[in-house]
């Protein structure tokens, strides 16, 4: 019994850093700002609201966008789904591979870390296309992961996207862009 308490105690302890975790996520503009590509007055002063506000317009126009990417990547957090995002980027990454001798590595690097039953980071997909990127990473090509890439972005854009839009965050940063045209 003995032994069982110091491991125990280090999960107890495990477990109060991840509440303190959650105590600190926000959905706010700073949290944005915090991640920008480079310093934070710089690139908002480069972000037009008219940037900003196209970001409505699509899902697509929002990855397709530095800024857009990395408010969108600050929101995910807040909602601890941030691995869907990680997923999609890994995808178009792996597709710009060249190299047929890192395309095998990459992509089991990237079911392992996503795809996979108790990934680390596992993304929300169903049975089936598990199974077909599972067969599909075997004779790895630059689209084994297109169907599963495709269940998450559609699953984005359905379901975190639109809540995006009506985040704090979002609406701060338009606001703050409106804000330096006035």
């Amino acid at each position: 019994l003995t032994p069982l308490l110091p491991h125990l105690d280090h999960r107890s302890r495990g477990m109060r850093t991840r509440l303190g975790c959650l105590s600190h996520k926000s959905d706010s503009y700073n949290d944005f700002t915090a991640i920008l590509p480079d310093k934070p007055n710089r690139a908002l002063k480069r972000l037009s609201t008219e940037e900003a506000t196209r970001w409505a317009d699509s899902f697509d126009v929002l990855l397709s966008h530095k800024y857009g990417l990395a408010a969108f990547r600050a929101f995910l957090k807040t909602e601890f789904s941030e691995e869907n995002l990680e997923f999609w980027l890994a995808c178009e990454d792996f597709k710009k591979t060249r190299s047929a001798a890192k395309l095998a590595s990459k992509a089991q690097r990237i079911f392992e870390e996503f795809i996979d039953v108790q990934a680390p980071r596992e993304v929300n997909i169903d049975f089936q296309t598990r199974e077909l990127t599972r067969r599909n990473v075997q004779e790895p090509s630059l689209s084994c992961f297109d169907q599963a890439q495709g269940k998450v972005h559609s699953l984005m854009e359905k379901d975190s996207y639109p809540r995006f839009l009506r985040s704090k965050i979002y609406t701060d940063l338009l606001s703050q862009t409106q804000r330096r045209l006035s």
